[in-house]
């Protein structure tokens, strides 16, 4: 396999970065989110993940706690949840199976 090959298709991350919409305790929140993805094959779970541009509303719904959520962006929606907010105030966002992006479904599409 050369290092190309290599680069495009095993280590390769879905992703979405943009803006979207957040649901936490039944309150929609816009929120700019930069989340990326894999599928596990120990487990057999697409697993994604990443954090939420710092946001006080959110700040102030999930008040450093985990909380359910459903994000929602122009590719697709999922339900996750909110954790860990790091030292900028950035919450994690985590969930397991179909994303909220759209996940190449082919090595084609990786390539295009």
């Amino acid at each position: 396999m050369t290092e190309h090959e290599h680069d495009n298709h095993e280590d390769h991350e879905d992703g979405y970065t943009g803006p979207a919409t957040l649901l936490v305790e039944e309150t929609e929140l816009e929120v700019e989110v930069e989340l990326r993805g894999h599928f596990q094959p120990i487990d057999g779970y697409y697993h994604w993940y990443g954090r939420v541009k710092a946001n006080e509303r959110l700040s102030t719904l999930a008040g450093g706690r985990k909380k359910p959520a459903e994000i929602r962006t122009p590719e697709g929606s999922a339900k996750g949840e909110v954790s860990d907010p790091d030292p900028w105030d950035r919450y994690r966002l985590t969930g397991t199976s179909t994303p909220p992006f759209t996940v190449p479904t082919t090595l084609d599409q990786v390539e295009a």
